[in-house]
């Protein structure tokens, strides 16, 4: 792939068209179960809304999470015919990454996508190949996009790793993965449990990362209940800043179960939680480790080591995280755009990089705003 801006995005969010599903998957199996997009009444607006809707269930929000590439900025479209072909079409897509000046992207999921829990394991599968398939292709049209695969969790681990190696196959460069499986899915199991030990040694051997976005699906069962007083912008800012709070109990979570040392080649990706938080997290579980002579139970190296050697975190608007970037690993830092989210730098994302990266040196800045995602996603 020609890098021709110097920058890449390790965040944004593929949509799929609004016949995704319904091209893909069988309609005399699943008839209206299908995700597809319906007319519905939502008393806020004065006039039909579109929505989502999967097995029956309503989505809530939007037709399409994609205020940033609207006209009017930071308006959430109300039908699908709305949403600009720049969002969802990969060919008019480039377009946008051309305007920002941005080379690639990856790409994590716009709803709906990513995870389908409706208690029925093979509907899950159906819905988790066909997003698969659909996101893959972006990837068909631009070596520039970077698709991260879906995975049937209620599957057996066979099933899984079946999937994601057709993924893989199919242009993928990546998974998707729930912060901690057994809390999202009563079921399930957690993230050390040897149960998943197949899929990180097969992503291992495919040679593709385990990616934990923001709150990693946590963000509902582990956090304080929303006060009802604040307004819609307020909440959300609530909602954004406490992204990194499971980030920071995951990390300490990979290196003291041992699962880094156990795949050592497999990397981790943590994406919009950004970087003033991993000094604090590398310096306590050094000093634990020290303290409590972690070595003597198996866990031979030290955290900051493991942390440097296998997971990679990233950020979009930072000065302070920046200024630590030596002790966080300059080689582990990725920057991001979040297009078409509210928070996304999207289209003037090199003003926010030249905010954030004000006085570092130029190989450090090669390395943080394309070197590092070019080496991991293995982009020639």
């Amino acid at each position: 792939m020609e890098i021709k801006y110097g920058l890449i995005s390790s965040d944004s969010h593929g949509q799929l068209g609004k016949d995704a599903y319904t091209s893909r998957m069988s309609k005399t199996k699943w008839g209206d179960r299908i995700p597809h997009i319906i007319e519905v009444r939502d008393e806020k607006f004065d006039f039909p809304v579109e929505r989502w809707i999967v097995n029956g269930e309503i989505q809530g929000g939007n037709v399409c999470n994609c205020p940033t590439a609207m006209a009017k900025r930071n308006y959430y479209p109300q039908r699908w015919e709305e949403v600009p072909l720049e969002v969802y079409d990969p060919t008019s897509r480039l377009k946008a990454l051309g305007r920002d000046r941005v080379d690639a992207e990856v790409l994590f999921p716009n709803g709906p996508g990513g995870t389908f829990f409706y208690d029925d394991a093979e509907f899950e599968l159906a819905c988790v190949r066909a997003y698969n398939d659909a996101l893959a292709e972006f990837r068909n049209v631009s070596d520039r996009f970077i698709p991260l695969a879906a995975i049937p969790f209620m599957s057996s681990i066979e099933a899984i790793i079946a999937e994601v190696e057709r993924a893989v196959k199919a242009g993928h460069n990546g998974i998707n993965m729930l912060g901690h499986p057994s809390v999202a899915v009563k079921g399930l199991k957690n993230l050390s449990d040897p149960f998943w030990y197949p899929l990180w040694d097969a992503c291992q051997e495919l040679g593709v990362g385990v990616h934990l976005h923001a709150s990693a699906g946590l963000a509902g069962k582990l956090s304080l209940p929303q006060w009802k007083g604040y307004t819609r912008r307020q909440s959300h800012c609530v909602s954004t800043l406490r992204n990194f709070c499971t980030a920071t109990q995951i990390i300490p979570y990979l290196i003291f179960s041992g699962i880094l040392d156990r795949f050592p080649r497999l990397n981790w990706v943590f994406a919009e939680t950004g970087l003033g938080w991993v000094s604090s997290v590398l310096e306590a579980c050094d000093h634990e480790w020290g303290k409590r002579h972690l070595w003597t139970e198996g866990i031979l190296t030290r955290p900051s080591a493991l942390f440097r050697r296998q997971i990679y975190v990233d950020f979009w608007f930072e000065t302070v995280g920046i200024q630590l970037r030596d002790y966080i690993g300059v080689d582990n830092i990725l920057w991001e755009s979040d297009f078409p989210h509210i928070t996304s730098t999207y289209p003037n994302s090199w003003n926010a990089v030249e905010h954030s990266l004000a006085g570092v040196s130029a190989e450090e800045r090669e390395k943080i705003l394309f070197r590092n995602a070019a080496r991991l996603y293995k982009l020639n």
